[in-house]
């Protein structure tokens, strides 16, 4: 059997969590949650995610300072990260994306099925 990729889903919000959870689930990856960067960080001390779908706006750790330090680990820093938010300021995008993300996508531009076949794109 073919072995599933992990997609690390940092996110807060506990409806937004449960849709991208169960759609990539039911698409056949392995989902792991963590609902702020630091429950992030300390999963991928563990396991590598083949990609992070990673919200900026959380308590304890935000997504930049999350991106930040995922960047700067020679271990994780070529994982693909989207960055799935709902901030739409163009410093908000400028910011992370100099920081290194691979998409910037705002979560009510996009539906999961959308995000779903680019993160397809991105992984297989």
């Amino acid at each position: 059997m073919k072995n599933k990729k992990l997609i690390l889903l940092v996110e807060d919000d506990i409806f937004v969590k449960d849709i991208y959870n169960y759609k990539l689930t039911s698409e056949g990856y392995e989902v792991a949650v963590a609902g702020n960067g630091a429950e992030a960080l300390k999963f991928m001390e563990s396991r590598k995610p083949d990609l992070i779908l990673l919200d900026i706006v959380m308590p304890f750790m935000d997504g930049k300072e999350t991106l930040r330090k995922i960047k700067s680990n020679d271990e994780w820093k070529t994982i693909p990260i989207i960055m799935l938010t709902n901030l739409s300021e163009a410093d908000d995008i400028e910011e992370v994306e100099s920081l290194g993300i691979d998409k910037y996508l705002i979560k009510s531009h996009f539906s999961p099925s959308e995000v779903f076949a680019k993160i397809q794109l991105m992984i297989g």
